[in-house]
């Protein structure tokens, strides 16, 4: 993603698994800058990750040296030699046929513009988004509620990451996933060390399913599919639910819903819970200070009650919570506190605005969250 307040990546993950991809998806125009405002925290996390032993030495531009002739790019090859076995000849070919792309490390480097919610909620959760979903939801009903009934995540809110994430599969990204992991992965230092990771995932993950690693194109941070998964979260979460021996999460819907489910179940998706309650506050330095802090359940609704904190709606007090607050019109601002499905939906995208749009759509479309 990868808040969205601050900069980011589209993130998310898929690669296609079968021996013919799905042609790419021409994006919407602009859609850079969409991809940036649809991710935001998620690689912050990511800065105190070792970096490999690839990196220690000085990055060379690749504009200057190509792929094949980075000493980086040649002691990456040997360490996934050693470590992955992937096999040289394989990464060798892999590197001369990559196509350095400058650009995506423009838009990278490109300052984050902060939107506040009134605006991203029109975008990202109006009436017209949620109908789509209505839509998508019952051409592929049987899917996704299969998909809910196996792993306790609510039909509503599988579709609406599929929705918040590609207009429900309508634009995917048009990028080589393997142009776009090498140029980041070697000459974005900043990110260096996960994207390394990332394409050694993707790398295994084509040898895998016996599918050439430039036959996947997606955004120009990687991520691909309906769901937009990385190459990691594909491997690790990604599910043939329609027992075609491939996690398609292109063209499958069963796929794609049950592998959105199943990353919010491992993730610690509870069935029958809220993700959202309304508060009242009484904006206090104390309280400013803790919707500053990093996004995480380390308080109880308990906790925020003694805190000057009062929930507008039932909420149990032993129940753990974030307290945070969006724009919701030019200098007013609503407050609320995100419970335990808030947060699994947050490790899909570390945003707080974008969690509440995954909960707005699935209640427009029938859930109650």
């Amino acid at each position: 993603m990868k808040t969205i307040e601050k900069i980011g990546l589209w993130f998310a993950a898929a690669v296609l698994v079968s021996c013919s991809v799905q042609p790419a998806v021409q994006r919407a125009p602009a859609s850079a800058d969409r991809d940036r405002d649809l991710l935001g925290e998620f690689l912050q996390k990511l800065d105190t990750e070792p970096v490999p032993p690839v990196f220690q030495q000085p990055a060379l531009p690749i504009a200057q040296t190509g792929f094949p002739g980075n000493p980086n790019v040649q002691a990456f090859i040997r360490y996934q030699q050693q470590y992955n076995g992937l096999d040289a000849a394989y990464l060798e070919s892999f590197f001369s046929r990559a196509a350095y792309r400058p650009n995506i490390i423009d838009i990278m480097n490109r300052p984050g513009t902060a939107r506040p919610w009134y605006e991203f909620q029109k975008g990202n959760a109006g009436s017209a988004k949620i109908q789509a979903g209505r839509r998508f939801y019952q051409n592929n009903r049987a899917a996704i509620d299969s998909a809910a009934a196996r792993y306790g995540v609510p039909a509503a809110v599988i579709t609406a990451i599929i929705g918040i994430e590609t207009n429900y599969g309508s634009y995917m990204g048009n990028v080589r996933t393997g142009d776009a992991l090498a140029t980041l992965a070697f000459d974005y230092p900043r990110r260096a060390a996960f994207f390394q990771k990332e394409l050694a995932e993707f790398l295994q993950l084509a040898r895998e399913e016996q599918t050439d690693p430039f036959d996947f194109s997606g955004s120009y941070a990687g991520a691909v599919g309906m769901p937009q998964f990385m190459p990691s979260s594909i491997r690790k979460w990604a599910v043939d639910a329609d027992g075609d021996g491939h996690r398609n999460i292109w063209r499958s819907v069963p796929d794609v819903a049950a592998s959105v489910a199943n990353y919010l179940k491992m993730h610690g998706w509870q069935n029958g819970g809220r993700m959202i309650v309304p508060v009242s506050v009484a904006e206090t330095p104390q309280i400013l200070a803790v919707i500053d802090e990093k996004t995480a359940l380390s308080r109880s609704v308990r906790q925020l009650r003694e805190m000057g904190v009062s929930p507008l709606q039932a909420v149990d007090d032993n129940e753990k919570a974030v307290l945070f607050r969006l724009e919701t019109s030019p200098g007013r601002y609503d407050y609320y506190i995100g419970l335990n499905n808030f947060y699994a939906v947050w490790q899909y995208n570390h945003s707080r605005m974008y969690v509440t749009a995954v909960r707005d759509i699935a209640n427009g479309i029938g859930a109650d969250l």
